[in-house]
């Protein structure tokens, strides 16, 4: 592996110079309990969405009344129930509602809602409450305490930067936007160390990222890429991630996102553009995973840092609060959890949340891994009826 391979896997270039998540400072072996067959695949929807948009009270007439602008009218929607609908560009979601695969949690946030982009994504990511900071993510945490050794690719990180959430005390888990880039990178050789300690935290590091790079071509020379997929930034990725998944690279988790649901302005075309790229991924990605009879292993959790205020600006809408979450495969029983949005009582102008984020949380490590939330720092009782 080359010294430009190797910054262009593991860091951030901003300004010029390399920054290395914390998450790599230790290499030290953790104890711990069993690993599963299951596994998470996160998307982040970046920039805050408009939830009443996406799973829409077409039924309620204040929904008419806050959104003049920008409400999607009862012939637009696909019907879900008497009451919620989807947006139009959401007609797979919809067929995977109705083959009995998604699940729908309704006012998803927290107590004491923050409406900073940054701020609100490192509270969902570390799964801290409003007012304290942690340095290290939720699922780093969990991985770290998951494996009783070093895995260098129990989480992947699909995306051209790390993220928060998979941070924690051991290197388990690879950054990398396409894992082509693997090809190549291993030298099969064990890592030397030479007593010197910053020679050999980037020795360390390099080994780890040969580790993974031997796993992940093994994972790409054992599955095919299904043709289904739209050519898409998102698509792509959940393509790769399908023939990770496919190749038995036994990861836990995958992460990816995709970015633009920034809504101020120009809102109906921006959010039809945005919705219809998850959409079809999606679509594709499970219809990839159903082929493969991997859905029952696989969760597919889909969320935003906040949802949009209720009334819009005229041109779309601002930051706002609690929105709703989706949850595809994993045998989830297809549910819509929680009260339909309340209209008729906000919270200065924002829904008030009625799911907390981390139960959330609590209820997948706890169905899907058999581990104790507790462990990792987060009370809130694991929500139930997902699974």
């Amino acid at each position: 592996m080359n010294r430009r391979s190797f910054f262009k896997i593991t860091g951030t270039c901003t300004g010029g110079l390399l920054l290395l998540p914390d998450f790599l400072y230790s290499f030290a072996l953790q104890d711990t309990v069993n690993s599963s067959d299951s596994c998470i695949i996160f998307l982040q929807l970046n920039g805050g969405n408009d939830g009443l948009n996406t799973f829409v009270p077409y039924q309620n007439d204040l929904y008419y009344k806050y959104r003049p602008a920008i409400a999607l009218s009862k012939k637009e929607v696909i019907t879900s129930t008497e009451s919620m609908a989807f947006h139009p560009a959401l007609k797979g979601l919809a067929e995977i509602q109705q083959k009995g695969h998604l699940t729908i949690l309704q006012n998803v946030g927290y107590p004491e809602p923050n409406r900073s982009h940054f701020r609100s994504r490192e509270i969902w990511q570390t799964a801290s409450d409003s007012q304290t900071y942690l340095r290290e993510g939720w699922i780093g945490r969990f991985l770290d305490k998951h494996y009783q050794e070093h895995h260098p690719t129990a989480a992947i990180n699909v995306d051209s930067i790390d993220n928060l959430a998979l941070k924690g005390s051991e290197p388990n888990t690879i950054t990398v936007k396409n894992p082509k880039m693997f090809e190549g990178l291993s030298d099969g050789g064990e890592t030397k160390l030479s007593g010197n300690p910053q020679l050999d935290f980037v020795r360390k590091i390099a080994g780890s990222i040969t580790d993974g790079a031997d796993l992940i071509q093994k994972a790409l020379a054992t599955s095919k890429a299904s043709g289904n997929y739209p050519t898409t930034p998102l698509a792509k990725n959940l393509q790769w991630i399908s023939r990770l998944i496919k190749g038995n690279l036994n990861s836990n988790v995958y992460y990816t996102s995709i970015d633009g649901f920034d809504t101020h302005q120009n809102q109906l075309k921006t959010h039809a553009n945005r919705l219809t790229e998850v959409n079809d991924a999606l679509y594709a990605f499970y219809n990839d995973m159903a082929a493969a009879k991997k859905l029952e292993e696989v969760t597919i959790v889909i969320f935003s840092e906040f949802g949009r205020r209720v009334a819009d600006n005229g041109r779309g809408t601002d930051h706002g609060t609690a929105a709703p979450v989706f949850i595809i495969g994993g045998k989830n029983r297809a549910q819509i959890l929680g009260n339909n949005p309340n209209l008729s009582k906000l919270d200065n102008g924002d829904l008030i949340h009625e799911i907390d984020f981390r139960s959330v949380y609590a209820s997948l490590l706890k169905n899907k891994f058999n581990f104790d939330p507790t462990r990792i720092g987060i009370k809130n009782a694991p929500l139930q009826g997902i699974f």
